[in-house]
């Protein structure tokens, strides 16, 4: 996918002209912050560290050496027991889901990730969903003094943005709006 190939070069150097002519689905994420360009160089630079690495995707235990550390420390511990191959139980998530209050909603969506969690949407082999995106880096802008947007290539709308809202709140981004 022509999206996939250009995300690094967009990534470094934004969208070029060439882009121009794809007219992918794209959507901006509109975000807070007192540094928004701090906010977007931080992105670029985890988003840049994980793309450059699908084509010899690293084992989990890599990752911290290869990420940066401020990222690494907004990221949420990981569990120190195994979970013995225990299935995640979709149903139950859902009811839970459900019984929560608008509120409480909004403070789960603003709970950290965990590293692994979060690589698993890039991850390209069987483990991951990399190979299933459903976004990709395009463009973005500070807005001063106080905000900034994220645009990124997405296959429609709803799309899994989960993936996206972590990677712009541990940079420093917050109080997100998504929009065309």
């Amino acid at each position: 996918m022509e999206i996939e190939t250009g995300e690094l070069q967009r990534l470094r150097t934004g969208p070029g002209a060439e882009n121009d002519q794809m007219c992918p689905f794209l959507v901006r994420v509109r975000f807070a912050a007192e540094d928004p360009n701090q906010v977007i160089a931080n992105a670029r630079e985890v988003l840049t560290c994980v793309v450059a690495q699908t084509g010899d995707w690293p084992a989990f235990e890599r990752w911290p050496q290869l990420l940066p550390t401020w990222f690494i420390q907004r990221c949420a511990p990981e569990p120190s027991e195994p979970d013995h191959g225990e299935s995640f139980d979709a149903e139950a998530w859902l009811h839970q889901w459900r019984a929560m209050t608008p509120e409480g909603r909004a403070a789960a969506d603003q709970e950290p990730w965990m590293l692994s969690a979060w690589l698993y949407y890039f991850d390209p082999t069987e483990d991951g969903m990399g190979d299933d995106r459903s976004w990709w880096w395009w463009d973005a802008a500070a807005e001063e003094p106080d905000g900034g947007w994220v645009q990124v290539a997405t296959t429609g709308w709803p799309f899994g943005s989960g993936s996206l809202s972590w990677l712009i709140e541990a940079s420093g981004g917050t109080d997100l709006v998504y929009g065309g």
